[in-house]
């Protein structure tokens, strides 16, 4: 990717990975070695959160608390694992107009708050090759 992409010199902020039941996923990332998560209820998209810091990013496990949600669908499609890959941004609105300018499709058009009330934006994963990537705002 060149210096003039979209996406160009974004930092890698985390990786989210959808689970079935995040009280054994927590215990299993504690056994890898990771510490203590902070926990989040993220009621707008109908899933509980944890997440663990890694370096400078971190790993966020989510898992939906409601069977007609997005991310429950995505869950009974595809299964456990790996569910999206998000870049820390400074301005996310500037970010997705770039993004809209350059035929990228959009999910959210404009940002909402994740967790930590980080504004939060999702691309499509057809814009991506097929990868669903979030911008964060922090």
């Amino acid at each position: 990717m060149t210096e003039s992409t979209p996406l160009a010199g974004l930092a890698l902020h985390h990786l989210g990975i959808v689970v079935n039941d995040l009280e054994a996923a927590i215990a299993h990332y504690q056994a890898l070695g990771f510490g203590e998560p902070e926990r989040f209820s993220v009621p707008q998209q109908l899933v509980e959160a944890a997440v663990f810091r890694a370096g400078p990013g971190y790993v966020e496990l989510i898992a939906p608390t409601d069977t007609e949600s997005g991310t429950a669908k995505y869950l009974a499609k595809r299964g456990e694992g790996m569910h999206h890959i998000a870049y820390a941004v400074t301005d996310i609105a500037a970010k997705l107009a770039e993004l809209r300018d350059a035929g990228f499709r959009l999910i959210d058009e404009h940002p909402r708050t994740g967790t930590h009330n980080w504004q939060i934006a999702f691309i499509h994963p057809e814009s991506t090759h097929g990868v669903l990537t979030e911008l964060v705002q922090e």
